[in-house]
């Protein structure tokens, strides 16, 4: 259909009250198809571009959604990520609507060698989800989830929330596992491995991904599995946003209760040691169905507070009598752990990490939570209220894949330890940044590694991936020989 006469049909005229900046129909402010100007660009290698009018214009034309220039009233809001710590300005936002979208910004950026940020839910702690003078392709209009009952599949397009994919997989008495601030992105967590609360019983998001459509960097529209490129799904799985953008992601669900046993222990920070020596044991004989794991932190009143969060995924009876234990060691000045809806351990974290929080994190993987690792814990602990130290459990499920089964490195792993926090002042950026990382190092002896999903500063992709990073490599040149797909812990694709 002419485009001209498409923008007069009632289905487009509803289309554009939603989303007003449909390109070719009338608009209020500039997009790139009313590009008078050239565009100053910066290339993969940073050398300066001229991205001409025509090009910008053709640009705007081939897509569905708007590309959006900096003179447009949504730039700003459409370059802002979640970590605050991060202003960019790209040179052109591309604000795509379908796979089609994806595919023509993708040529645009590899045919002139264009710095390229991909964004999904825009969670990248170290900001690589936008870039300065480059190309963003933002994929946060297409955020939509949709379960299938019968076949037990959940289908997440590559903008959608963490939140949108529990709440659609709950709807039907169903789950898969999602991380742990519920308005991080579906698309980064996956590919990056995917480590939720309940990676014990269900493993990893990668360990439920069943399907993948991606674009590679050749533009080509790629629908990947065991079965079709194997070795390109190896990849995702763990290898990050390497290898190209991913539009839609096929989980397997499982049947699931979602009033389940769950809440926080909080101890006083004197306690610590009571507490860690214990959980050091203890937490080796858990079930798959547990997931606990200790965080220590200051309260808002200025005392450091030693806390266990804690999922059970089976009967509550059982869950109460596995931790009967834990609830015994030393005096808890708080128990909240009950039966309560899923959805309130999903979003507790929520508000601490909300938008605009500047945050710097770093982290590391923990083979054996050893008493060297404890007596540091207590050592290093920082009384200030923007920092805290906290793990993830692994183990279970997670740890019954083969270490190279997918591209995630860390299947020997017993937990995460991460160490950051967050501020809104940017004159807290190098006090907190300074405190994190002398707190961070204190611990790194006991760690290997680290999960690059949440670190600021992962950018040693070849040490991370260990025996891994060689196939890696090799499907890198396979399918981004450019290197386009640079702007995350990069893989150097294999001469």
């Amino acid at each position: 259909m002419d485009r001209r006469k498409f923008c007069r049909t009632a289905l487009a005229a509803s289309v554009a009250a939603a989303i007003p900046l449909l390109p070719g129909c009338e608009r209020k402010a500039p997009v790139a198809t009313d590009a008078v100007t050239s565009v100053r660009g910066i290339s993969l290698e940073g050398a300066e571009l001229e991205l001409e009018r025509a090009a910008i214009r053709e640009l705007g034309e081939s897509l569905t959604g708007p590309v959006l220039l900096s003179n447009h009233a949504e730039y700003d809001n459409a370059r802002k990520i979640w970590n605050g710590m991060h202003d960019r300005r790209p040179a052109l936002i591309a604000r795509c609507m379908n796979t089609e979208d994806v595919g023509n910004a993708v040529t645009f950026a590899r045919e002139r060698g264009l710095l390229t940020a991909v964004r999904g839910g825009g969670h990248s702690w170290p900001g690589k989800s936008v870039c300065d003078d480059g190309l963003m392709i933002d994929l946060s209009l297409m955020n939509t989830v949709a379960a299938d009952p019968e076949a037990q599949r959940a289908h997440a397009r590559g903008g959608a929330l963490l939140n949108a994919l529990d709440s659609a997989a709950l709807e039907y008495g169903l789950i898969t596992t999602a991380g742990v601030v519920s308005h991080t992105g579906v698309g980064g967590f996956t590919l990056g491995g995917g480590m939720g609360r309940l990676n014990r019983k269900y493993g990893l998001a990668i360990d439920n991904l069943r399907s993948a459509e991606i674009i590679t960097a050749d533009g080509v529209v790629r629908r990947v599995s065991e079965e079709q490129e194997p070795d390109l799904f190896w990849a995702l799985r763990g290898g990050g946003g390497n290898f190209g953008v991913v539009t839609e992601f096929e989980f397997a669900l499982h049947p699931f209760e979602r009033k389940l046993f769950s809440g926080n222990i909080v101890w006083p920070v004197a306690q610590a040691r009571d507490v860690l020596e214990f959980y050091g044991e203890w937490y080796l004989g858990l079930s798959d169905e547990m997931y606990v794991g200790p965080a220590m932190a200051t309260g808002a009143d200025g005392a450091g507070v030693i806390l266990m969060e804690v999922v059970y995924n089976g009967d509550p009876a059982a869950g109460e009598k596995e931790l009967e234990p834990l609830r015994k060691i030393g005096k808890p000045i708080d128990d909240t752990v009950a039966m309560q809806d899923y959805m309130i351990m999903q979003t507790q974290e929520d508000v601490a990490f909300g938008h605009g929080v500047r945050s710097y994190i770093k982290n590391g993987m923990v083979s054996e939570f050893t008493q060297g690792l404890v007596d540091m814990m207590i050592e290093s602990f920082t009384n200030d209220p923007r920092l805290a130290m906290f793990t993830h459990t692994l183990g279970g499920a997670a740890k019954r894949v083969g270490e190279l089964d997918t591209a995630f490195p860390h299947r020997n792993a017993e937990t995460m330890v991460g160490v950051g926090g967050g501020w809104m002042d940017p004159a807290d950026d190098e006090s907190g940044i300074a405190l994190s990382r002398e707190w961070y190092y204190k611990l790194e002896p006991f760690m290997g590694g680290y999960y690059d999903n949440i670190d600021f500063d992962g950018d040693k992709a070849a040490g991370n991936y260990g025996p891994a990073y060689p196939r890696l490599s090799k499907i890198k040149a396979q399918y981004d020989p450019g290197n386009l797909f640079r702007l995350n812990s990069n893989i150097i694709p294999a001469a």
